[in-house]
Formats: C-alpha cells, sequence, structure tokens
C-alpha cells in the first residue's frame, strides 16, 4: 500500500527569478515529473499565482465573508505543490529532498490521511 503525500512548496516574496534561471528549474522539475510518472506514483502538481490573486471565504456569525488576499500575510507563500504516492515517509522525503535541490526552495512533505492502493 502507498500513501498519498503533498510536497509543498514556499517561495519567498519578491521578484521573479529570470528567465534563464526558471528554464532550469522547470527542466529539472520536469525531469523528476517524468520519473515520477514513469513509476505509477505521480498523482498531480501545479504551481500557483502570487497571493495577491487569493480570495478568502471566512464563516462568521453565520455568514461568509469574502476578502481579497491571501488567508495570512508572511515572507514566504505557497508558490506550488505536488501530489505524490510513497510506499513510506522516508521515500516522499527522497522526493521531496529532490524538489528541494531542483528549486532552492523549502518544500514541506505532509501525507494524506488513509492509504492509496497501487
Amino acid at each position: 500500500m502507498k500513501k498519498q503525500y503533498l510536497l509543498s512548496m514556499y517561495q519567498p516574496q519578491g521578484p521573479i527569478p529570470d528567465a534563464e534561471f526558471l528554464a532550469k528549474v522547470m527542466a529539472e522539475l520536469g525531469a523528476i515529473r517524468s520519473e515520477l510518472q514513469s513509476t505509477g506514483d505521480w498523482v498531480f502538481g501545479q504551481g500557483l499565482h502570487d497571493p495577491g490573486t487569493a480570495t478568502v471565504l471566512r464563516p462568521k456569525d453565520g455568514e461568509v465573508l469574502v476578502t481579497d488576499g491571501p488567508f495570512t500575510e508572511g515572507k514566504e507563500y505557497l508558490g506550488g505543490f505536488s501530489i505524490i504516492k510513497a510506499v513510506d515517509l522516508d521515500a516522499a522525503l527522497a522526493w521531496g529532498n529532490r524538489y528541494a535541490q531542483a528549486t532552492g526552495l523549502p518544500i514541506e512533505v505532509r501525507p494524506f490521511q488513509g492509504e492509496v492502493e497501487d
């Protein structure tokens, strides 16, 4: 049995790196994704727009308040994520390590509840 893991990529606020740097990172991420797909352990992944594009829905007093912007303010924000399948946390951490090396960004690895059959 394999579990699903969320690999969250956190990036700092500020200017986007130059196109040459991003092309290298995207190529490395593409290689990692291809490996995961070849083993059947790729589920889904995608980058996100910056936090300024977020809308937060917050229940309050029986109504839902709609506000623009991120849920929390911070120096880093969720910039993208991948969902993978792995036999255990060590295997998921190994993939997370590859993502961290490829992007230079902090990667949070967190298991989903329940298990997924191969």
